[in-house]
């Protein structure tokens, strides 16, 4: 009787404590994916090789009217002669985050129905500060219509808050036509030192 007695004692405390262990064990398989997804926020590289750096001390848009059918093509120069374009995506501490091809490349189709994606719109990140002057050009590579482009740009400072360094508009007239919409001068405390839109051809270096 003793000994079925220290049995049931025995049985009793494993049915009591397995539970607990196994709460444990599945409290720190969560704290360990917890641990790694937040390690994986803060490194997105880690998610994917090739991705754009999260941090970046200027973004270049270069935007034309939603649903225009026609290709404006971006073109960056750096101070040290780098072009960033769409044959050479990255140069220096620049990246052309999309080749937008107005709307040959902006429709998909899902369970058979067309999708489109209206937004005209490239964007070059300046990942770093290479003191000196940028070029920002667009060319006006392809046409659909026939018709001038009103081409929109903006400089945006990212760091230490968001803030506009410049915003201009110009109109190309026809295909093979290159505007000039903004050269800025970034000093080496990463602030604008001057702007202006005196043209400069960059397309003619390909």
């Amino acid at each position: 009787m003793a000994t079925r007695s220290g049995r049931g004692r025995s049985g009793g405390r494993e049915a009591e404590v397995d539970p607990f262990y196994d709460m444990l064990f599945n409290m720190l398989i969560a704290f360990v994916f917890c641990f790694i997804i937040a390690l994986l926020a803060m490194n997105p590289k880690a998610l994917k090789t090739g991705d754009i750096p999260a941090k970046a001390e200027y973004i270049v848009t270069v935007s034309w009217p939603d649903m225009n059918p026609n290709d404006i093509d971006t073109w960056v120069q750096d101070p040290g002669g780098n072009l960033v374009w769409f044959r050479a995506r990255e140069a220096g501490m620049m990246h052309l985050d999309r080749d937008d091809r107005g709307l040959s490349n902006d429709t998909i189709v899902v369970n058979g129905q067309k999708i489109i994606n209206p937004i005209n719109q490239e964007v070059v990140t300046l990942r770093g500060i290479a003191p000196g002057e940028y070029t920002v050009n667009a060319h006006y590579y392809d046409t659909k219509d026939g018709q001038p482009v009103n081409v929109t740009v903006s400089v945006l400072k990212v760091n230490p808050r968001a803030e506009i360094a410049y915003y201009g508009q110009a109109t190309i007239a026809r295909k093979g036509d290159e505007a000039t919409l903004v050269r800025f001068t970034l000093l080496p405390d990463g602030s604008v030192g001057s702007v202006n839109t005196l043209p400069r051809t960059l397309v003619q270096r390909m």
